[in-house]
């Protein structure tokens, strides 16, 4: 059975090491031409971070149904941030078997996007009743979004860019929203057709996921669905649609589901590091699309899009939360 390769990305913190970001900058390439997804170790977050997060994230989720309610994602408004629960998020059309907390950039009411009323910036909800998970998710944020900034100097590299290629260009001030999602145990009567999150790309430009030891997390390969399991301390990272864009195809953005057959709640904890809202999306300079529709669920073309980042992820999140859409995105 096909694996992911998983990628040391160290020398990415060490500007100095022109050697080891070459080697991280090939090892990337070749995953993202062969499967888009790919393990990283070197990321810099310690195994007492990850545990934390998982156990005060077991917490919240052990709460009441009305405690967790009292950070709804209805209150959240033009944020989008806050609590659902299972079956309040669709895929497809489709209701997710899982429940989530959806967090973000951290804004002020003062900053100048939330005083513009800028769709996806603004304020965090945080359970009342568990201020430790606080805590506990911006310690990890943190290390997770220096990881990312770091992972797209090696992306860079990989093009034959500049190291600060995209950090100048598209994530001077990047879209960084993070989630928190548990996927209750199934019964032995569950529907078999149901899946915790169906197939679907991620709309950015990467994504790192943490995930607890229960997995089921699936992957389509080449040659067919393929898993990818947890490692202890590892990232799993993937590209989403506007990598794919830029890079005219050369990157793809491959689609995954999920299904939790462990019999245990299962936690994931995707980061999603992407283009500033505003930035415009065309593909790099001398780039041939390469790619269209072939191979995705949805028979869409990344290729066919063409305006800012934030035009596209608005396209994509209404069709996630549809009852929200009047209070948070008109």
């Amino acid at each position: 059975m096909a694996t992911l390769p998983v990628i040391e990305m160290s020398p990415l913190f060490d500007r100095a090491d022109a050697v080891g970001r070459a080697r991280v900058a090939g090892e990337i390439a070749g995953a993202c031409e062969a499967h888009g997804f790919f393990y990283l170790t070197g990321h810099g977050i310690d195994l007492a971070t990850l545990a934390d997060l998982e156990t005060q994230s077991r917490r919240f989720f052990a709460l009441p149904e009305e405690e967790k309610l009292r950070i709804d994602m209805a209150r959240g408004g033009r944020a989008w941030r806050g609590y659902f629960p299972v079956g309040g998020e669709l895929t497809s059309g489709a209701p997710d078997q899982k429940e989530g907390l959806y967090l973000g950039t951290d804004l002020a009411a003062d900053h100048s996007r939330v005083q513009a009323r800028m769709p996806l910036h603004g304020a965090n909800l945080w359970p009342p009743a568990l201020p430790e998970l606080k805590v506990a998710a911006e310690a990890y944020m943190a290390g997770a979004t220096r990881a990312a900034a770091a992972l797209m100097e090696g992306f860079s590299i990989s093009l034959g860019l500049p190291d600060d290629y995209f950090r100048d260009a598209y994530t001077t001030e990047p879209t960084v929203l993070f989630r928190i999602f548990n996927y209750p145990a199934q019964g032995p009567g569950a529907d078999a057709r149901s899946w915790g999150v169906g197939e679907h790309t991620d709309y950015g430009l990467l994504t790192l996921l943490a995930q607890d030891r229960f997995g089921g997390l699936q992957v389509k390969a080449p040659g067919g669905w393929i898993e990818a399991p947890p490692i202890e301390g590892a990232l799993v990272c993937n590209i989403g649609d506007m990598l794919e864009r830029l890079t005219g195809g050369r990157y793809r953005s491959t689609p995954h589901r999920v299904r939790n057959v462990s019999g245990h709640d299962r936690l994931s904890f995707p980061l999603f590091f992407d283009p500033d809202f505003n930035a415009r999306m065309a593909p790099l300079p001398g780039v041939a699309i390469t790619t269209g529709a072939d191979g995705r669920w949805d028979g869409a073309s990344v290729h066919d899009f063409d305006g800012t980042y934030g035009d596209y992820l608005l396209s994509k999140v209404a069709k996630v939360f549809p009852n929200l859409v009047d209070d948070a995105l008109t």
